[in-house]
Parts: structure tokens; sequence; C-alpha cells
């Protein structure tokens, strides 16, 4: 309990400084104390369902962004083979998102919720993004999207918006594996909100965190030969290559 709690106040801090809100400013907002705020954000009260809803309100929040535990995985364990014909990437809740914006220089690290006790009339579920980064420097950052998924037997679409700038939205698109395996890649796109000009990255999705970064980031340079390739056709690809 001790954990969750610590989680849901660090998300709860979080989502309060995007807002550019002071711990005061929340409690006054909740009609708490400045006290009692701050010891929610360090876990070290546990919430009760109403103040959460109240919470989740003022910082324009579902509550299931605040409470969406996970425990780590201390190991990465080799996926059940039982998997009744149908792939892991169909029946995972969560996954994990990588890609490297050689921009400023950083591998970025996300991940990918999706819950599937609502089905919209499209078939899609709705699912929560959260991308974090880290500078050389040690500071880390972190940007929540909120959107859908949408599967099929060849590919699996998300879509989704930045919390606070509806303007900026990203489709991520990517290869649903015939074989069984626990990552694949993919490709997201978008409008870049630091020089609005279309943008792609190429980027890998896994079942399990990923260890290596060094390894990882390396995987997910271009290639010469990938870059003569997409300058010959006039068009940017990603290969489901293994």
């Amino acid at each position: 309990m001790e954990t969750i709690n610590r989680y849901t106040g660090a998300k709860i801090r979080n989502y309060r400084k995007m807002k550019k809100m002071t711990i005061q400013q929340l409690a006054d907002a909740i009609h708490k104390s400045r006290a009692t705020v701050s010891k929610y954000e360090t876990g070290d009260i546990s919430l009760d369902l109403e103040t959460l809803y109240e919470i989740s309100k003022v910082l324009d929040v579902g509550m299931e962004q605040l409470t969406d535990y996970h425990p780590e995985v201390e190991e990465i364990v080799e996926p059940s083979m039982d998997y009744t014909g149908i792939s892991p990437f169909f029946k995972a809740d969560r996954l994990y998102f990588y890609f490297y914006d050689g921009r400023y220089d950083r591998l970025k690290e996300s991940v990918i919720d999706i819950h599937k006790n609502s089905v919209n009339e499209d078939g899609s579920y709705e699912a929560s993004l959260c991308i974090h980064s880290s500078t050389k420097t040690g500071r880390s950052s972190e940007v929540y999207y909120t959107g859908n998924v949408l599967y099929s037997d060849i590919l699996i679409r998300f879509s989704f918006v930045n919390q606070y700038n509806k303007l900026e939205q990203d489709l991520l698109y990517i290869f649903n594996p015939l074989e069984l395996r626990d990552y694949t890649e993919g490709l997201l796109c978008g409008i870049s909100s630091t020089d609005f000009k279309p943008c792609a990255f190429k980027c890998l999705v896994s079942l399990f965190p990923q260890k290596d970064f060094e390894q990882l980031k390396n995987r997910l340079l271009l290639t010469t030969k990938e870059i003569r390739c997409w300058q010959k056709q006039n068009m940017l690809m990603v290969d489901n290559n293994g």
C-alpha cells in the first residue's frame, strides 16, 4: 500500500506542476490544508476515493491516470506460449514504447496503458501515453497524452492528443507480429511543436521494459541503407524485420 501511495502522490505532483499550480492552490481547491496535500504527494497519507475524485477534477485528469500503478518487473520473463492464436500485443494492458530524438540527443522511454474496460463504437479502446525523457545533466520531464488504440491483423494504431495542448496530436503505428516475440517496430508521426514541421520517428514497442539503453539507441538510429532507400522512393518506411 505504501508503494501505491507514493506512486499516486507522485502522479498528483506531476499533474499539478503541469498545470502550474502550487501545493497551496491545490489545497484551497479541494478544501484541505497545505500540509495534508503535501503528505498526499509524498505518499505519507492514503487518499480516500472522494478526495481522489476531487483532485482529479481540479487537475483535469481521469482518476485512472492517478492510480494506474503496475508493480515493477524485476526481470524479463519470456511470454507464455499459450496465446490460443492471438498475438500477445492484443492481450497487453501495458506496453513500453521507445524512440530516439536526435534533435536533443535523447532516448525517450514511454508507457502506454490500454483501458479495455470500455469499447468505443469503432471497436477501439481508450489508451493513455506518458513520455519520459532525461537530459545528460539529470533533469527529467514527463508529457501526458490520451487517445485510443485500434487493432487489426497486421497493424495496431494508436492516436494520442497532448492533454494540455489539444493541437499536438500523434499517431503511432506498430506492426502486429505474426510470430511470438516480446517487441515490435513502428513509426511515430505528427507535427513537431518545436518547429511546426511534419516529423516521424522510428520506434520500438515492447511487452516488457528494456534494460540496455545503449543497445536500444543503436537499434533506433537510422542507418545509411535506410536513408538511401527513403531518398530513392521519396517516402519514409520502417521495416518489420527481426
